[in-house]
């Protein structure tokens, strides 16, 4: 074994070719792979694989086409919504900026009516209030002339009691039927 060694070391030393394998004497490996290609190749020509290659591609391209197709028409589908959610929105922005503008004129014009509301409720309960201090003075008035009248009457009363008698009846009796 170690004579075997020495000879291929000296032959690599050397740059000796070694000899390759030949089948019948001119067949060599090279040529056997390119003979199985070919005969490989024949066989799936015979069977038909090509057709079978370009049959399931084509079948594969227009599954794709088709899917790019739906692909387009989800995407026009989902623009359109989009553009109509959009207008919608818009709309409605529009629509919030009516309401809130009409809430506004409606608030104001509440606010004018109240304070309208709040001058005459004012108005009038000062006119009842002059009303009360008017029937109030009135009364007290009245009150003080009963009071007056009747202080009056007792006074004359008294006076008269004191000072007239028959004979000062007498007199007037007198005077009244000489008017006549």
């Amino acid at each position: 074994m170690a004579n075997l060694l020495t000879l291929l070391s000296a032959a690599a030393e050397h740059g000796a070719e070694h000899a390759e394998p030949m089948a019948f004497g001119f067949i060599t490996p090279g040529m056997w792979v390119a003979g199985a290609m070919t005969v490989l190749i024949l066989i799936a020509l015979f069977l038909g694989v090509p057709k079978m290659l370009t049959g399931a591609l084509d079948t594969g391209i227009s599954e794709i086409k088709k899917q790019l197709d739906e692909a387009k028409a989800l995407r026009a589908e989902a623009e359109a919504l989009r553009k109509e959610y959009a207008d919608k929105i818009a709309n409605a922005e529009k629509d919030a900026a009516a309401m809130l503008e009409h809430a506004k004129h409606e608030a104001e014009a509440i606010v004018a009516k109240a304070e309208a509301d709040t001058t005459a409720v004012i108005a009038r309960r000062e006119k009842m209030a002059e009303d009360k201090i008017a029937a109030a003075e009135r009364g007290a008035i009245a009150e003080l002339r009963a009071k007056a009248a009747e202080a009056a009457a007792t006074a004359a009363r008294g006076l008269i009691a004191a000072n007239h008698g028959a004979k000062a009846d007498k007199k007037l009796v007198d005077e009244a039927i000489g008017s006549i």
